[in-house]
């Protein structure tokens, strides 16, 4: 089974005067949508007591949920002290998450800031250490901690790098944004073929099980020589990636991911799009 749904609440969702997400579950099961991505993009700030509220109605109307850490998150921060605070976004998203019903938190690993790449990844890959004994430490282990590719050469995470980094534990999955690697890349995603390069060597590095359930994100993004710059619409037909190619690897491959629209306020609309895409190639 495959899974369509969006990053938080559209324009549309609230221009016809629905407030709370409690109220999106029943919105996306009418569009024919099973699954939506929870925000926790400012702070991991919802009650227990919300959190298991909105397990219930997402369960009750078969929406499968994930979340998203904070954007503050740096695992390449030379300061061991400041990234105490990211291994609690983490660890308190993951329980939140656990409370929803839903085991995929998607994690940003940070930025190279005035590091090489090679120092920043080699920090990123000591504090992964730390973060796998404290997922045993918090009985987590029934959760993905889900690494993101980034669109901007600043930032680390290229597939190939967060691939990698996820072979270090099974409980971390990537998030393919295949926006984001679109911007890297300078739009080279283009054919059937570009995208299954990339669930190949996922295949090989990560074997069936991740890769079939790995976590993604999709959306036209508009890049330039520093990548990513802004999202934007189904609609926009000057930006890519297009999904078709991308939907045909999902079925050669028979592959049940989670597929999270992050277009600019058409996210239900666009999902939907990509959900009849799949369903007709």
């Amino acid at each position: 089974m495959i899974y369509f749904g969006p990053s938080g609440n559209d324009d549309e969702f609230y221009s016809l005067g629905f407030k709370h997400t409690t109220e999106s579950a029943p919105w996306l099961k009418e569009k024919g949508l099973n699954a939506f991505e929870y925000a926790f993009n400012r702070g991991v700030n919802i009650s227990d007591e919300k959190a298991i509220e909105l397990g219930k109605v997402f369960a009750d109307n078969g929406i499968r949920v994930s979340a998203h850490a904070p954007y503050y998150i740096n695992l390449a921060n030379p300061e061991d002290e400041l990234v105490e605070k990211s291994y609690v976004y983490i660890i308190s998203g993951l329980k939140k998450l656990k409370l929803m019903g839903g085991n995929h938190l998607v994690v940003h690993v940070g930025s190279q800031g005035k590091l090489t790449r090679e120092e920043a990844i080699s920090l990123i890959y000591k504090r992964l250490e730390k973060l796998k004994e404290l997922l045993v430490k918090e009985n987590l282990c029934d959760m993905y901690v889900c690494l993101e590719t980034m669109g901007k050469p600043a930032q680390i995470g290229t597939y190939e790098e967060i691939i990698d980094m996820c072979t270090m534990c099974d409980n971390f999955m990537p998030t393919f944004d295949f926006g984001h690697i679109n911007a890297l890349t300078g739009g080279k995603l283009k054919t059937s073929e570009d995208y299954e390069k990339i669930i190949k060597l996922c295949y090989n590095k990560l074997g069936e099980k991740r890769t079939n359930d790995v976590h993604v994100h999709f959306s036209k993004i508009e890049f330039g020589a520093k990548g990513e710059i802004r999202h934007h619409t189904f609609e926009d037909e000057k930006y890519g990636p297009e999904f078709g190619p991308l939907a045909r690897v999902f079925k050669k491959y028979k592959m049940s991911p989670m597929v999270i629209c992050e277009s600019r306020g058409t996210q239900s609309k666009d999902a939907k799009i990509m959900k009849e895409i799949y369903e007709n190639c």
